[in-house]
């Protein structure tokens, strides 16, 4: 062995800590902190990298997919100490995990420290003293076909969520995110909730009775089972559309309620006695799915938390790799559980021979040992107490738990049944009744003296669970038995159970999607992206991932198939195994394969055209009503046939763009799930939403409660204020803040954040320097504010005198002083503004001969020929609207032909003029609020102003 100083990297520096405890002085241990290099985004790259082949996924796609590869802004520093602690060294170890990321960390730590002397790659599975010892005396060499298949799947999942996520932002909502794994998984919980959405509920009913012998003994209870010799109804005989499933008795309250009236005065006789040994087996070791699992059941805890736990056990040395599929344990630990079983519990609590487990999931690995206490001889909870506390301590106390228990005996007894029969007389519902008893009695405990695995009880098996373990009298055939109570019993079927952190983990398992280590990471995601929420311990997916699951489903089918998605594993498997090539099946992935006629990636999002968003952002309620999933989120909406105002049911002219009636529409809030979602529940939610407006929240500045209301005038929102302040008179009176929503927002969906922004309009930009001349010829520069404003004509610049219109309503929230000075900077335009250009342009119409455009007028989109204008329908888009659709526009304007407009009568009149003067004095109150609250001005500038940068990167 060469002398001298050897540096030891590893991930993390708790790891490194203890390592180096056991290594001594002549060792160097130092964290890498994870990786220190990557694939950048975009934004990342440098100028002349980003205009190269590079630029678009940090991948060369056309040059067999070689990436770019960067080290980390805030990893220089430590890329740095690495170099010069090396200088030093006569040796380096690579001691990162010995998985596939852990293969690869090391592989960019060679590549980008460069070392000229000698390199070995140390692994180990657990950290104590003896196990580091090993890994120093065994070193191998660098695993490449690892960190091919790391570098495959890190390929992968750039391409798949640059050239995906996109086509969410355009078709679904700005900012979303698609994943080869989150979008699957994802689509399971959407699934389950679709599921709960269409289940029927079924009630049925049974009879639950006491009996007890006529000698003398304990009551007993039994359900029940049969009816003039048929089975009766439970909830397994139901589907979920509440039809049976097979010919049973179906018994309604009625029938039970006779039955068990008849039964209090019947003659009850045991018909037949069975009995079965009973025996269970201990369960494997923990996996790292498993144990997520029982985590979440037992300590409560989620899976990002139980595997944040796990991580600490192990870099401090008490249990070994936390990332594993294994079942399988060392010989060592197999002989350290079955020790420490015959000592805790005697020689008849473990087998003669070791036990041993074979993985039965799909895609296994058995790269590694289970989870289980570290070290040759495992400590027991009691030794580490001092140590370990919290979630720490109960974690590692289920893991030897587990651990010991799966080297036990088998849990002994026997189960007992009883049926009793009963001849029922002058009952309407049946003429003769079968009762049923069950009960397990457990006459040797075995590894359940360890352990004795959660449970995810739906009603059936909290049923059976509590039959387990219940003490049956002794009764032979014929005893007859007395009636002690008989009561129907009614039921009704659950629809399926939501998933859990925990079943989630296991059906991604039992599947093949994920691996270990991305368990408690895919679903820390698909929360953080706001497709799936928390409801206690189940999650429930929302509106969101709906519409996203319903694009992916519809236009990327293959994307979301579970079999294509664990068939992608199965590849990166054998890519690590070195049977498969990783640039062949990157090529095969992205750009499809002719010769099997498999369309790649980038052929797949190509042609987006026949996605329509609106449709997929919408799920149908039945009746008339439907759920939308909106810019500001989701919403119900009633829907109207085209041309008729809902409120009154009059025919609306199509001619009249601004009389065209407007659907109700009301904000779904996130505590009302998917599967609550009735179109009784929308008409709730719109009458609520019509009545009184909706509540957005409370200001946290003034504590006035914020509301959006659809007024005469349009939507708009407003401050509800207290009524000390409103019961004031003359110029003390206040009045609340109220301001219209813009074009683009919806009086559904808007929220409290942007209401709030729109009511602390008119925004201070900033102040400029303005020369001004006095009278003696002298000039000076002072200051003028330079404000944002909406108005009656839209959104226009304020400085002093001098109005400038800005473009879009947005620019009110998010124009800078900069861009306000280079507007004012230019020339005032006077007069009308230049006419627009033409959004499309068509050959002459073939009636009037003269060329058809398409324009955007004050009303919408509409077509033209110069003499004639049709606006164009709700289904119409000007981007694809075609030549012949054009000019049936123009002819079905013409068959109608002009609009015959009423003469206003007196009345009408009267009201217009009404309406002037209210408005009048409502400008004359805005101008005097306007001025009341210009001391307040300054500081709600600057919360929109800060709330603006917040929300810059996002955008």
């Amino acid at each position: 062995m060469v002398s001298g100083r050897k540096l030891v990297i590893v991930e993390s520096p708790a790891k490194a800590k203890t390592i180096a405890g056991y290594l001594g002085k002549d060792y160097d241990v130092e964290a890498s902190v994870g990786h220190i290099r990557d694939i950048p985004t975009p934004s990342e790259m440098p100028a002349e990298i980003k205009k190269g082949p590079f630029g678009r996924f940090g991948v060369d796609v056309d040059n067999d997919f070689e990436p770019y590869y960067l080290v980390d802004a805030d990893k220089k520093k430590k890329v740095n100490e690495l170099k010069r602690l090396l200088k030093g060294a006569d040796e380096l170890y690579l001691a990162t995990d010995e998985d596939r990321e852990g293969e690869a960390i090391a592989w960019h730590l060679l590549e980008t420290l460069q070392p000229k002397v000698p390199v070995k790659r140390m692994v180990f599975h657990e950290i104590t003293k003896e196990a580091i010892q090993r890994a120093v005396d065994n070193t191998r060499d660098l695993d490449h076909h690892m960190v091919d298949a790391q570098e495959t799947r890190r390929i992968l999942d750039r391409l798949y969520g640059y050239e995906v996520s996109p086509v969410l932002w355009r078709k679904v909502k700005a900012g979303l995110s698609a994943g080869r794994v989150q979008s699957v998984a994802t689509r399971m919980v959407v699934e389950r909730e679709r599921e709960r959405m269409a289940f029927r509920v079924a009630a049925y009913w049974d009879v639950l009775g006491s009996f007890t012998p006529d000698v003398g003994g304990n009551a007993f209870t039994a359900r029940l089972t049969g009816v003039d010799g048929a089975r009766v109804a439970s909830g397994r005989d139901f589907r979920d559309d509440g039809t049976l499933k097979s010919a049973v008795v179906h018994l309604d309250e009625q029938a039970a309620t006779a039955i068990a009236s008849a039964t209090l005065a019947a003659d009850v006789t045991v018909t037949a006695v069975t009995e079965k040994p009973y025996t269970r087996r201990p369960y494997a070791p923990f996996t790292t799915s498993t144990l997520q699992q029982e985590a979440s059941r037992k300590l409560r805890l989620t899976s990002k938390n139980a595997m944040r736990v796990a991580q600490r056990l192990y870099e401090n040395g008490y249990i070994t790799y936390m990332r594993t599929d294994s079942t399988a344990l060392s010989s060592a630990a197999m002989s350290a559980a079955r020790s420490q079983a015959r000592d805790l519990y005697g020689a008849e609590y473990v087998p003669d021979s070791p036990r041993t487990y074979a993985k039965k999931v799909k895609n296994a690995q058995e790269a590694h040992e289970a989870i289980r206490p570290a070290g040759d001889r495992f400590r027991t909870p009691a030794q580490v107490a001092g140590e370990l506390r919290g979630d720490e301590f109960r974690l590692y106390e289920l893991i030897w738990q587990r651990t010991v228990a799966s080297q036990m005996a088998d849990a002994k007894g026997s189960t007992a049944t009883i049926k009793l029969g009963a001849g029922l007389t002058g009952c309407p519902a049946a003429d003769r009744v079968e009762y049923s008893a069950s009960g397990t009695v457990i006459t040797f405990k075995g590894f359940l003296a360890a352990y004795e695995e959660g449970r995810d009880l739906d009603e059936l098996a909290a049923r059976t669970a509590q039959e387990e373990d219940r003490r049956l009298p002794k009764l032979g055939e014929g005893v007859s038995l007395k009636v002690v109570s008989a009561e129907a019993d009614g039921h009704e079927t659950s629809p399926p159970a939501r998933y859990t952190e925990a079943t989630l983990v296991k059906a991604m398992e039992e599947k093949g999607i994920g691996r270990p280590s991305t368990y408690a990471s895919i679903i820390g995601t698909i929360q953080d992206r706001g497709y799936v929420q928390n409801r206690g311990a189940t999650l429930v997916p929302t509106w969101l991932a709906f519409a996203v699951t319903r694009l992916m489903e519809e236009h990327f089918t293959r994307l979301v198939d579970y079999d294509f998605t664990a068939s992608m594993e199965e590849d990166l498997d054998r890519i690590a195994a070195g049977d498969a090539a990783r640039v062949t099946w990157l090529k095969r992935f992205y750009f499809g394969d002719e010769a099997t006629s498999v369309e790649g990636l980038r052929d797949l999002v190509a042609d987006l055209g026949d996605i329509d968003a609106r449709a997929i952002s919408t799920i149908d309620l039945g009746d008339g009503m439907v759920v939308r999933v909106g810019r500001y989120g989701p919403y119900v909406e009633e829907v109207v046939p085209a041309g008729i105002d809902p409120a009154t049911g009059e025919v609306l002219a199509d001619e009249a763009p601004e009389t065209r009636a407007t659907p109700r529409r009301a904000t779904i809030n996130d505590d009302i799930a998917p599967d609550e979602m009735t179109a009784a529940k929308a008409r709730e939610l719109l009458e609520v939403a019509a009545d009184d407006g909706r509540v957005l929240g409370t200001d946290p500045e003034s504590g006035h409660e914020i509301l959006a209301r659809a007024g005469r005038y349009g939507p708009y929102v407003t401050e509800v204020l207290p009524e000390s302040e409103t019961e004031k008179k003359g110029r003390a009176k206040v009045k609340p803040r109220t301001a219209s929503l813009f074009k683009d927002m919806d009086l559904a969906t808007i929220d409290l954040e942007t209401a709030l922004q729109l009511l602390s309009l008119p925004r201070v930009v900033g102040v400029a320097n303005e020369t001004v001349t006095a009278d003696d010829g002298t000039t000076a520069e002072v200051p003028v504010e330079i404000t944002a404003q909406n108005g009656r004509y839209g959104p226009y610049l304020k400085k002093g005198t001098d109005s400038r219109s800005l473009e879009t309503e947005s620019q009110l929230f998010s124009i800078t002083l900069d861009e306000a000075l280079a507007i004012y900077a230019q020339p005032k335009q006077r007069g009308r503004a230049a006419a627009k250009p033409p959004l499309k342009e068509f050959d002459a119409d073939p009636v009037s001969g003269k060329k058809v455009v398409v324009k955007d007028g004050r009303f919408g989109p509409y077509v033209t020929d110069g003499e004639t204008n049709a606006t164009l329908r709700k289904d119409d888009e000007p981007e694809t609207l075609t030549q012949d659709r054009a000019f049936e526009l123009l002819a079905e304007k013409r068959a109608k032909g002009p609009t015959t407009r009423k003469r206003a009568t007196k009345k009408t009149a009267t009201k217009k003029t009404t309406a002037k003067k209210t408005t009048a004095k409502k400008t004359t109150a805005k101008k005097t609020a306007t001025k009341k609250t210009a001391a307040k001005k300054t500081t709600a500038t600057k919360a929109v102003a800060k709330t603006a940068a917040a929300e810059k990167p996002a955008e």
